[in-house]
């Protein structure tokens, strides 16, 4: 019995296809302590001195630290349950939900900048122009600590090839690895940076010119980059969520590997991703003389994008052959 158990083992494999920064996730997580104070002293400090301004940006770096703990609560749940076998192809996704979610909450605070810099083209407030320039500085001061502790470093990961029916390969390859829920927190910080370094440049000219309508203007212009921002994270995120194939081409080079034997065809394929980095696969082959999976497998080792890989074959009768 042991040695059956040793023997499944062998041809069992980890389908952990996670993409955890443990860096990212700590330096998230100092960023999430440092606007959270910065959260406190303003609101704290806008509730004393009366300052709308400070409570207002105050309020505002809440949304951001919410957004960084939906960050840290997607990393730890894709590594407590990395090897529960409810998920099929493991936590591979929860990430990418994470970025998800995010990009959504930025495309939020990007609708919200935009209503209130609309409201102010048609309804000008009064600004105290001193007060809100230090206020844009200590903002932008936080903003580019967190950009650098949060700026992507590109770490190689070995994709992990699996072939089943009897037979499995371990193709590896290095390359890097796309931490949505990581890219989704910095482009919070990056938002917020960009937003405050409008402000300035809008403050200064307004205080030095009488040029009041660029404040609004430049809270325009910042909703609309970030929205394309936001745009643009949606984009990469929803097609993995969704089991979206791989590129056509790609596809075609498998058929043609495949099918470049006599008397072989693709009945079926299927190619999806499993996490932002792995793509799962099930091909159903007919031929008139079929080989071993073995055969296969190595037919197709060289595509490593390909972590796992199901094949069936199955033998053309002479009657169907000839039809």
């Amino acid at each position: 019995m042991n040695n059956k158990s040793h023997i499944i083992n062998k041809w069992q494999h980890n389908h952990n296809f996670a993409s955890v920064s443990n860096a990212g996730e700590r330096n998230t997580r100092y960023v999430l302590y440092l606007t959270l104070v910065t959260m406190i002293v303003e609101i704290v400090a806008g509730t004393i001195y009366g300052s709308m301004a400070l409570l207002a940006d105050g309020w505002h770096m809440g949304t951001h630290a919410a957004a960084f703990m939906i960050t840290l609560f997607a990393y730890w749940y894709a590594r407590k349950h990395a090897d529960n076998p409810a998920f099929s192809f493991g936590t591979g996704k929860v990430s990418v939900l994470g970025g998800f979610t995010s990009a959504i909450a930025l495309g939020l605070v990007a609708l919200i900048m935009l209503i209130e810099s609309l409201i102010r083209v048609f309804n000008p407030h009064a600004i105290q122009f001193n007060e809100a320039i230090l206020v844009a500085i200590i903002g932008l001061t936080v903003n580019v600590i967190s950009v650098f502790l949060l700026k992507d470093h590109h770490s190689h990961s070995h994709d992990h090839g699996h072939s089943h029916e009897h037979s499995h390969s371990h193709d590896k390859s290095s390359g890097d690895t796309h931490d949505h829920n990581l890219k989704a927190a910095y482009f919070h910080v990056l938002a917020d940076a960009l937003t405050s370094i409008l402000a300035i440049a809008a403050l200064v000219m307004g205080k030095l010119y009488g040029l009041n309508w660029l404040d609004p203007i430049m809270g325009i212009v910042g909703a609309i980059i970030i929205t394309k921002w936001a745009w643009q994270l949606l984009k990469q995120t929803a097609p993995i969520l969704l089991d979206g194939s791989i590129e056509s081409d790609y596809k075609q080079e498998i058929i043609s590997e495949i099918e470049s034997d006599d008397e072989h065809h693709i009945a079926d394929i299927h190619v999806w991703r499993v996490s932002a980095d792995h793509f799962a696969a099930e091909i159903s082959i007919l031929a008139g003389n079929p080989r071993e999976t073995a055969y296969y497998r190595k037919k197709l080792k060289h595509f490593c994008r390909l972590s796992h890989l199901t094949i069936e074959v199955n033998r053309l009768t002479q009657a169907e052959y000839s039809h």
